[in-house]
């Protein structure tokens, strides 16, 4: 009965809010109640659609807590949640809707969000509000437990259990805008933009750690996307560059922002069947983070190409730069399967880097920067410039014989590979390799060499090598 009133509700009001001579709704003029309690699904996007029928505007939330499953935004319209007001995820998970659902790389169907957009033009979010997913009542366990408590089917439950909603997720859509606002708690990952154009997205603070797979923002085969002076606190993923698709991600800035990761910083891939090019980054700092800083992997096909990483200052990092052509070749989406990538043209300079500790590394003792293809397809150039990086030391003799394994088609993880037998640069299977003006300082003894190569046809040995 309540939604069947808040329905009517708005059908009532959608005349009188939304006229073409105005240029905003309230959620409240449709019947929102910002309690923390009521669902207002109905009632929120019944402001979007009479907004986007009015000719677009803006979609205020403000004055509380409210309550919502999916909302879809469209063309032209601008939600914006006041500061001191939030939109929070229902608990119920058959609140969520799937758009363009897909299956990740971990083998999990995903696509159902909290807020979304699909074929959508000239849409945004704004405002110093909050948008909360409440992922861990997504938790597995608890999840399950609840859904059964209710009376569902083993098999409805499964389906619920596996698909938890991202917080943001734009399909196919351009001119999007993103400005101040703090999103929080996705149960899977927090932004998602999948074959997006004309992407703006600044000022965002954003936490992700209520549950697993717990991305910052994900770009999947989307372009012309800037990102600058963000704060992102993830259990995954900070800022990720993917391509689910065969189409490609390109013309990509991100600028002056500051991650921390329980996994990877900036990363590219691994989900990597189409292409990336074009790809700026600099003046970020990265803290914290226990599953590397910079990873460049193409292992599904991409070939990726003209990255200039720069001005990269990262504090507390496990496996500072890990660069990896690989042969997994995964597929997406009923997609064919590629040959294998290619990474060409990779400028990474003027980076200060500590490692983490030997207590707290992942594998001990730890290394700076492994460069990596396979015997049968190396790595392209790839060219190092002032690059600095302090490291805890214990490397024993025995640790200068390891033999590193290939693990050709293996997921791309640094710490699969075990300790490498230098503690400072390792590369192997590269066409040409450029390393000028660096040091790699160790605060106790190493008995590894500091740079390490095999199979590179052209390194540059006429190494400047400046001592901090």
């Amino acid at each position: 009965m309540r939604v069947l009133y808040v329905l009517m509700l708005a059908l009532l009001l959608t005349g009188v809010s939304c006229k073409k001579s105005t240029s905003f709704c309230s959620i409240k003029e449709f019947g929102a109640i910002g309690d923390g309690r009521t669902n207002n699904t109905v009632a929120i996007q019944s402001a979007i659609d009479a907004c986007n029928e009015a000719g677009g505007g803006e979609v205020l939330v403000s004055g509380g807590n409210f309550v919502t499953g999916t909302i879809i935004l469209k063309d032209n319209v601008t939600l914006k949640v006041e500061v001191g007001s939030s939109l929070v995820g229902s608990e119920n998970p058959e609140d969520y809707q799937n758009i363009d659902s897909f299956i990740d790389a971990t083998g999990q169907v995903r696509g159902k969000c909290l807020i979304g957009a699909i074929d959508a033009n000239n849409i945004a979010l704004i405002g110093g509000g909050e948008i909360n997913g409440r992922g861990k009542l997504f938790e597995h366990k608890s999840l399950r437990e609840s859904l059964k408590n209710k009376g569902y089917e083993k098999n409805t439950i499964n389906k619920l259990v596996a698909n938890r909603p991202f917080l943001i997720r734009f399909v196919r859509s351009k001119n999007i805008r993103m400005d101040g606002l703090l999103l929080k708690n996705p149960a899977a990952w927090t932004c998602h933009f999948f074959q997006c154009s004309d992407v703006n997205v600044k000022h965002l603070e954003i936490y992700s750690h209520a549950n697993k797979n717990n991305d910052g923002i994900d770009i999947d085969s989307s372009h012309d996307v800037n990102i600058t002076k963000c704060y992102i606190n993830s259990g995954d993923d900070a800022i990720c560059l993917k391509t689910t698709s065969p189409k490609p991600t390109y013309n990509i800035s991100v600028t002056d922002c500051i991650l921390k990761s329980d996994w990877g910083a900036l990363k590219f891939g691994t989900e990597s069947m189409g292409d990336m090019y074009n790809i700026d980054i600099k003046r970020c700092k990265i803290n914290d983070t226990k599953g590397g800083g910079i990873k460049i992997l193409s292992v599904d096909g991409a070939n990726i190409s003209n990255v200039q990483i720069d001005s990269i200052d990262m504090k507390n990092v496990d496996m500072p730069i890990f660069i990896r052509l690989g042969e997994r070749l995964r597929t997406y989406r009923d997609a064919e399967k590629q040959d294998v990538g290619s990474i060409d043209n990779i400028s990474i300079t003027n980076v200060k880097a500590t490692t983490a500790d030997l207590d707290n590394s992942r594998v001990t003792p730890p290394a700076a920067i492994f460069v990596t293809g396979t015997p049968n397809h190396k790595v392209g150039k790839i060219n190092f410039k002032n690059v600095y990086v302090t490291l805890p030391g214990g490397g024993k003799e025995e640790h200068k014989t390891i033999v590193v394994p290939e693990d050709e088609d293996r997921y791309p993880e640094f710490s699969f590979f075990g300790v490498l037998p230098s503690y400072g640069l390792m590369a192997r299977h590269v066409k040409e390799l450029h390393v000028n003006k660096y040091d790699f300082y160790t605060t106790r003894p190493d008995s590894r060499p500091d740079v390490l190569v095999s199979d590179v046809d052209n390194f540059n040995n006429s190494l400047e090598y400046v001592q901090k």
